[in-house]
């Protein structure tokens, strides 16, 4: 069930994230007025356990009535808060529940009652406007802060370099919020580090506020210099039936303890990846955009030894074996060269 307030509920801002669920009990969007219309709309806590995003909104908000007695927004404002339940317990998801951030409108995912959430969610803001969505997170591997965007266009790569010159393009997986949500605006997913990272909470927090206070998001395309951008080409999960591990002896799939430094790495052809024992294939499952198996591409297995194929740049690397069953291993990238029309001469 989806409740819906035009006013901060009493002492909101006061609540932990591992409070939310006793004290709202249902996911919740919150429309605040503001000195501009239309909205901006803010996510967080899709990820129960990912607490940035709902830790910088309401440090931002606190210290506007701190400083202005009352809530004072240079841009009207809907939040809306995810998986308060998942949030209780400090985990991702609960057991049973869908991935609240792959449950949005163009989910191929089977229909639950979270899909009828989501799609309200997006047809409400529909029916208001937005000017420019943001979706914030946490990561569980070693990576910089960046932006992911699903629509190249110049207004999605202005508002992602707002938060960081570092943008990925992907559109799988599919029904993220992102996605749904560039049918109506620019829209952007941003990754702020690890849960706890200071750093990272204030460099949300430094965002979220610096959108608020755009007047226009404009066209005009970035000059190449201002920008690295890159296209994610895979992703890759291990198969439920395959076991793995960090440690030698242990599992058909053994993962180097240390593979979160290749984060963001440009890795050469031949880079050892991972061991297998076993004569029973790669033990990943590598999909494309297309969800076709592209993992012959990527990979050659010697005697055991599992090496890429060609250079890549691996993101969301993570050593947590909850996500990687619940999630993925991590995804492919390349450089996107062709990422904005030519500058008029």
């Amino acid at each position: 069930m989806l409740q819906a307030f035009d006013t901060l509920p009493n002492d909101l801002l006061e609540t932990d994230s591992r409070e939310l669920g006793a004290v709202l009990g249902a996911p919740t969007l919150i429309h605040l007025d503001g000195a501009r219309e239309p909205p901006l709309f803010v996510s967080v806590l899709m990820h129960g356990n990912e607490t940035v995003g709902w830790d910088a909104i309401r440090s931002l908000l606190s210290e506007r009535l701190e400083r202005f007695g009352e809530l004072r927004l240079p841009r009207a404002l809907s939040l809306f808060i995810g998986n308060v339940t998942a949030a209780a317990s400090g985990v991702r998801r609960l057991p049973g529940q869908p991935d609240y951030n792959r449950v949005w409108p163009g989910s191929p995912v089977a229909p639950t009652l979270e899909h009828d959430l989501m799609a309200r969610v997006v047809a409400i803001m529909a029916e208001r406007g937005v000017f420019a969505s943001l979706d914030l997170h946490n990561n569980t591997g070693v990576n910089p802060h960046y932006a992911c965007i699903n629509v190249i266009d110049n207004r999605f790569l202005r508002l992602a370099t707002l938060f960081s010159r570092t943008v990925v393009y992907f559109i799988r997986p599919a029904g993220v919020q992102s996605m749904a949500m560039a049918r109506l605006c620019p829209a952007v997913t941003v990754e702020c580090g690890k849960v706890g990272d200071q750093q990272g909470l204030e460099h949300a927090r430094s965002f979220i506020d610096a959108a608020l206070h755009l007047t226009e998001i404009p066209a005009e395309p970035l000059a190449p210099q201002d920008i690295d951008l890159y296209h994610t080409v895979a992703q890759v999960r291990v198969p439920e039936d395959v076991d793995f591990s960090f440690s030698v002896g242990d599992g058909e799939l053994i993962l180097d303890p240390e593979l979160e430094r290749m984060n963001f790495c440009e890795l050469p052809p031949g880079t050892l990846f991972a061991t297998c024992r076993g004569n029973d294939g790669i033990g990943l499952d590598v999909r494309d955009e297309l969800g076709q198996d592209v993992g012959a591409r990527f990979f050659s297995l010697d005697q055991g030894q599992l090496r890429l194929r060609q250079a890549v740049m691996p993101s969301m690397l993570t050593l947590d074996e909850t996500v990687i069953r619940q999630d993925c291993l991590c995804y492919l990238m390349e450089r996107y060269g062709r990422h904005v029309p030519q500058r008029a001469r």
